[in-house]
């Protein structure tokens, strides 16, 4: 079927010695099913559901080509012989749903989490605590060898082709760049060099393959590290990498210990395009745009200009499978959009857990959550449209049941709703219009703007009654808390409370910072504006200089903001592992000051009287708003639990700590799949 809305998204790609039916490369994530033979079926289920939904190429999570590549103790590995059978259960799963599959050679170098890490040299990573044995030149020649075994067995094992990780600040990137690399001998001191033992690895896996053989280099285009490599140095990595027999060269944004986020939901879409854009014109194979590439029109839109050849999306197909189906069929309301929270992908990785997705929770676990078709249909009443219910109705709905769905409010969301006017969060509205769309197809019934009563429910004939009510914000019971100056979070977002030019924030919690983003940032717009994040972050607009880098120029906020946390302790220390340092350096940026350990002695018309430390002090606010955690709403539970029925309590209404989307999202889809 031909899809004229996105014709170069859909337009075949020849590399050669095969075609490529569509330019949807799915990138690299690691889900943590590489590093137990005992995961590889599961790790084959989600390739192939991916690989049924029409992506053209995929590429693997990263595979260190030995131990002492590791990314931690026991990672994924492919070094020996023995090591090919698992890896054919994947292979094979994705050749028989039509697709092709790439391993992708990543050697952790100092990033590796475990006392056995090499690198150029034996600098220490500032977010690791091992620090790295420098490796001797025949050291250096082993760790090639390696690299061209791995790819050898990859070969075996039925891949189509390998991507080799040369970005990110991995082990080549290592090599790379001078900053890292302080050797004087034949692999450093030079920039040929340097780039001596990325070219040396991609020329030999070449020789080693043969020339029907996939082979994707990932390269380090902008590093955003103080230092980095200049452009004219990794146009010279581009050409030689080339030369010595790459098929694909996918772009590689930062290094992990960056202080620029570049994958995060508050990063603009495709903000990063136009460094691929960039080189494209210099480099004779095909270029891969990769980061914040989440929906078709942005996708078509880099193609469309001529800025890449291809796009790479790991996340977008983490949250859909069938984005590209979709995609294809014309219908891109139906694609459950990547928001780029990380809640459940990158965090779970970097905290040893497996990785999922918040708006889809069957993300890594196909094998374990399917909605198959009822077989004996119910009638089902879901209250509560927010993430649990909005979730429920749908998965209940999709497999046959009968489901009508109430709400107080007039529209879908719950607490999204709230999301997605943070600046930033401006993602979260994809979310609700994916699951509208999907309410509507699935024949749910909605009764928004009505408050269902315990009799209702009861008279209505249901077979499961589901409580996805949600919560209420908890109230302060400090001296003055009835203040007018004293307002709930729901209010300041919503636009009920007028609020002053300086500001105390009660509470430090996710929603803490984000309602002092709400008050510092420019108000949220239908798309971000790249050049401002640009400029508030310190990236170069034209990607030039060392690293890419300026000096940061963030948009001064027109308000003064306190965020006071009443736990002892670094404000903020909870939030998401990957994203709360992008949150604490955006509110720095704008000279929030954040204090832990507070005691609230009460408001007035002067301010806001606290003390830290034993010291009194009077913040002289116009405001203050009120973040101090949640209370469920569970109103209908007693009395249907009176009349002998037993609800199911899912979401806020379940857990109301700590607003968790990723657990009501989850309960609510375990839930439809289990009637």
């Amino acid at each position: 079927m031909d899809a004229p809305a996105y014709p170069h998204l859909f337009a075949p790609l020849g590399l050669g010695f095969c075609t490529l039916p569509n330019r949807v490369l799915m990138g690299s994530m690691h889900t943590g099913l590489e590093d137990r033979s005992r995961d590889y079926p599961r790790l084959a289920a989600y390739f192939r559901e991916r690989a049924e939904g029409g992506v053209g190429l995929m590429v693997t999570g990263g595979v260190s080509p030995n131990l002492v590549g590791w990314l931690k103790p026991f990672a994924a590995k492919l070094s020996w012989p023995w090591e090919i059978h698992k890896h054919r259960i994947v292979t094979s799963a994705v050749h028989a749903a039509g697709s092709r599959i790439c391993l992708q050679i990543l050697h952790a170098g100092r990033y590796g989490y475990h006392p056995l890490t090499v690198s150029a040299s034996g600098l220490q990573a500032p977010i690791n605590p091992f620090k790295p044995r420098k490796l001797s030149s025949w050291g250096v020649e082993r760790q090639v060898s390696a690299y061209v075994n791995c790819a050898r067995l990859a070969r075996e094992a039925g891949y189509d082709g390998v991507e080799v990780m040369g970005s990110e600040g991995y082990l080549i990137n290592q090599f790379l760049s001078a900053r890292t690399n302080l050797r004087t001998d034949n692999w450093g001191g030079t920039p040929d060099k340097r780039m001596r033992f990325a070219v040396e690895i991609v020329r030999r896996i070449r020789e080693a393959v043969g020339a029907d053989f996939i082979l994707i280099y990932r390269l380090s285009m902008l590093e955003l590290v103080p230092g980095g490599t200049a452009w004219d140095e990794i146009v010279l990595q581009a050409k030689a990498i080339e030369a010595a027999g790459a098929t694909i060269i996918n772009t590689g944004i930062g290094w992990h210990e960056s202080r620029v986020p570049t994958i995060a939901t508050s990063v603009p879409r495709a903000a990063f395009a136009g460094v691929t854009a960039k080189l494209k014109p210099l480099v004779g194979v095909p270029v891969v745009a990769t980061n914040r590439i989440n929906m078709p029109e942005v996708a078509e839109g880099i193609l469309a200009r001529g800025e890449a050849d291809m796009v790479s999306m790991a996340r977008p197909l983490l949250a859909d499978p069938q984005w590209v189906a979709k995609a294809r069929a014309g219908r891109p309301e139906r694609i459950n959009t990547c928001i780029a929270c990380n809640q459940a992908c990158l965090d779970h990785a970097f905290e040893n857990k497996t990785a999922s997705c918040l708006v889809n929770p069957r993300a890594c676990a196909e094998t374990d959550l399917v909605y198959r078709p009822s077989s004996a249909p119910r009638r089902i009443a879901v209250v509560g449209a927010g993430p649990a219910g909005m979730t429920c109705a749908s998965v209940a709905a999709e497999r046959g049941h009968r489901v009508t769905l109430f709400d107080a409010a007039p529209v879908i969301g719950g607490q999204f709703n709230l999301a997605r006017r943070i600046p930033g969060k401006e993602e979260f509205a994809e979310t609700l219009r994916y699951f509208g769309d999907a309410l509507q197809r699935h024949g749910v019934e909605q009764r928004l703007g009505v408050r269902v009563g315990a009799d209702e429910l009861l008279a209505g004939g249901f077979d499961e009654i589901v409580l996805a009510t949600g919560i209420t914000p908890r109230k302060v019971a400090f001296p003055g808390a009835s203040h007018p100056k004293v307002v709930s979070y729901v209010d300041v977002i919503e636009g009920r409370a007028a609020i002053g030019a300086s500001v105390a924030v009660v509470g430090a919690g996710g929603i803490g910072y984000d309602v002092a983003e709400f008050l510092v940032q420019p108000p949220p717009s239908p798309t971000l504006d790249a050049m401002r994040w640009m400029a508030d972050w310190g990236v170069r607009a034209d990607f030039d200089g060392p690293g890419g880098l300026r000096r940061p120029e963030p948009e001064p906020s027109s308000r003064k903001v306190w965020l006071l946390q009443r736990s002892a302790g670094k404000p903020g220390a909870r939030l998401g592992k990957t994203t709360g340092w992008i949150h604490r350096a955006a509110l720095k940026a704008k000279g929030v000051v954040t204090l832990g350990g507070v005691e609230y002695l009460g408001v007035d018309d002067a301010g806001l009287r606290i003390r830290v430390a034993g010291v009194d002090t009077l913040l002289p606010v116009d405001s203050v708003v009120v973040c101090a955690g949640q209370e469920p709403l569970r109103a209908l539970l007693a009395p249907l639990q009176a009349a002998g029925k037993s609800p199911h309590l899912i979401g806020g209404a379940d857990v109301a700590a700590e607003l968790d989307a990723k657990r009501a999202i989850a309960q609510g889809s375990r839930l439809a799949a289990a009637f």
